[in-house]
């Protein structure tokens, strides 16, 4: 696997990937298909998953690997996000990965940057409420992620799907052909044992705040049985951050049913359209995010 930090040096190698491996455009006919899978590094099995879901669907794969500062607020953890390269790049190695991304913030935002994309509406509710920017640093990152890889396609997990809808709603708007939006696919949440969902912050869980931590998983999966049995979704969610508080998460963000398209706010649970349960709540030092499909929940 090569690493690469320069983009002039990375648009050759993809070039290279794409052509098979030949100089120049010596196999235009039979051009290879290029995923591009995004990340901040600190990998754990939820990326490798990813990895592993694009080299099904293409014939090479580059993985990205940068902490994005546009993303984080004043008060956020840019300084403690866990940096490990050498460790994640024996990981992505392993998985078949061929190609590294990992250039540095004065590669991606050289002196005089200035140009911001933002993705409206989308970007004003639920993290977008408590991490005010987040998501224009978001898609600012990804939009240039996108035209420096310039992928076929696109893999991100499931776990962000207000990130995976907003990224969707950019490739649409912006008429990007690299990859189409139709092309940017989500990957199913990877899980601990207990439910919890994968995430590079569970790092910051006491031992005593990670059992408490797997009552997320169980209290969502009941608040969705009810909400498919047809109660209305707010007496439902109230009992959830009830439910949260309980175990020991001290704030709980937003707990939302949402249309899993539009994240238009739902009251009740219409069967003709897709709904996703959304939430965020703090446990610890860490901010856990966490979302379902609203279907009937299968019990062995």
């Amino acid at each position: 696997m090569q690493t690469i930090s320069r983009l002039d040096t990375l648009r050759v190698a993809v070039a290279a990937l794409k052509n098979g491996g030949k100089p120049g455009n010596a196999n235009a006919d039979c051009p290879r298909t290029v995923a591009l899978v995004p990340t901040m590094g600190a990998l754990h099995d939820g990326h490798i998953a990813l990895v592993r879901a694009a080299k099904a669907r293409a014939d090479h794969v580059v993985v990205s690997i940068f902490v994005n500062p546009l993303q984080f607020g004043p008060n956020e953890d840019l300084d403690a996000y866990p940096r490990q390269l050498e460790a994640d790049a024996r990981l992505l190695r392993a998985a078949g990965a061929e190609l590294l991304w990992a250039p540095t913030v004065e590669q991606m935002y050289p002196a005089g940057f200035a140009t911001t994309v933002s993705v409206g509406g989308l970007d004003a509710m639920l993290c977008g409420t408590a991490r005010p920017g987040h998501f224009d640093g978001v898609a600012t990152v990804v939009t240039k992620l996108f035209n420096q890889v310039q992928p076929d396609m696109a893999f991100f997990g499931e776990k962000d799907w207000q990130q995976l809808a907003i990224i969707r709603r950019c490739a649409r708007d912006l008429d990007l052909a690299h990859p189409r939006a139709e092309a940017i696919i989500g990957v199913p949440t990877v899980r601990e044992a207990d439910g919890l969902a994968m995430s590079s912050r569970n790092k910051y869980l006491s031992a005593d705040q990670r059992i408490a931590a797997g009552a997320l998983n169980r209290g969502m999966a009941g608040a969705i049985d009810r909400i498919v049995r047809g109660e209305d979704a707010g007496p439902v969610l109230a009992d959830l951050r009830e439910q949260l508080r309980d175990a020991g998460f001290h704030k709980v963000d937003y707990a939302d049913l949402r249309d899993a398209e539009t994240l238009v706010e739902l009251a009740r649970h219409d069967v003709g359209r897709p709904a996703r349960l959304l939430v965020a709540a703090h446990i610890g030092k860490a901010r856990l995010l966490d979302n379902m499909a609203v279907e009937p929940v299968l019990t062995a």
